[in-house]
């Protein structure tokens, strides 16, 4: 016997219990302890002046765990549309998502999953580059960086 749940929410946690009858034992019943937790997410601002190399942490103040041990992948959002633009699994290469007209060529995964965009145009200004790495495949972790670029 399996529950699911669907449309899963925080209001879902809490104890789970299934009881049925045999025979001729009587009734059998397991309990669960259901925890939902939310995605936690952090807000950064970065300022950089045009033409010169940005450098985004993946997750700034992590510290109990390598980021590297998990999935990540970098995106970039603009005007409500949502753009991936790299992906990386432990121990593998990172695959580059050159389809993008404005970022193909610019943006390369740095040290320690950092993203690393050059040169910064003045269409950068204002976009909002997020990097999402998943946790033992129940917990997302979310960082999102919104760009600020300067001229001289």
């Amino acid at each position: 016997w399996a529950l699911q749940l669907k449309n899963v929410t925080t209001s879902l946690s809490g104890q789970y219990e299934c009881s049925f009858a045999t025979y001729p034992h009587g009734t059998k019943a397991a309990n669960i302890q259901l925890i939902v937790k939310e995605e936690e997410e952090q807000h950064y601002v970065k300022e950089v002046q045009l033409n010169q190399t940005l450098e985004i942490p993946c997750l700034e103040d992590t510290t109990s765990e390598n980021v590297s041990n998990y999935p990540l992948k970098w995106l970039v959002e603009e005007n409500g549309r949502t753009e991936e633009l790299v992906t990386k699994e432990p121990s593998c290469p990172a695959v580059y998502r050159n389809s993008s007209m404005l970022y193909g060529q610019r943006v390369h995964l740095g040290l320690k999953n950092t993203l690393m965009i050059f040169p910064t145009k003045i269409m950068d200004d204002g976009r909002v580059f997020s990097c999402h790495v998943v946790y033992h495949s129940e917990t997302v972790q979310k960082s999102r960086t919104t760009l600020r670029v300067f001229g001289k």
